[in-house]
């Protein structure tokens, strides 16, 4: 039996175009705009899910995502991301927060790091990390697309409450 074959294929959303990876076992990256990628540009059912699910989170429909997920990165920064993946929906978090989060309280710029190195923004939510004073510091893709983020799990919150 030989290993599935990575692809990549382009979605039309309501942020502009996203490039989904997968391994074919696990998704490897999103990208904001269109990226070429390793492996073959076709959609498959796992790219087209995590499309699908994007779709929802971007509609305000979904708060959580069931995919698998396989992110390249060094061990520091895979915790970062598996800290970033515990921020509750429509909640933010400092980057000391992440830093304590993963015991490492003294990290906080190694932590901005990682976080700007998320290959899977949205899903694992870099997004919800915040300056110590709340401002919207540094989101790799752009503040403007962070503010949009934060903005849609606000709105959704305020209507579970109202």
């Amino acid at each position: 039996m030989h290993a599935p074959c990575p692809t990549h294929f382009v979605y039309q959303t309501p942020l502009g175009r996203l490039t989904i990876a997968s391994d074919g076992a696990a998704i490897t990256a999103i990208a904001f705009g269109e990226e070429e990628l390793p492996g073959e540009r076709h959609a498959t059912e796992l790219t087209n899910r995590a499309a699908n699910q994007l779709q929802e989170y971007l509609a305000g429909k979904r708060r959580a995502f069931d995919l698998p997920l396989a992110p390249a990165g060094t061990e520091f920064q895979k915790k970062v991301w598996a800290a970033l993946a515990d921020i509750p929906y429509g909640e933010t978090r400092s980057y000391s927060d992440i830093a304590a989060a993963i015991g490492s309280p003294r990290a906080c710029r190694a932590v901005g790091g990682a976080n700007n190195r998320n290959p899977l923004p949205i899903v694992v939510p870099c997004h919800r990390v915040v300056g110590a004073n709340g401002s919207l510091v540094g989101y790799a893709s752009g503040t403007k697309i962070k503010a949009f983020l934060l903005d849609l799990e606000r709105r959704a919150v305020a209507g579970d409450a109202g």
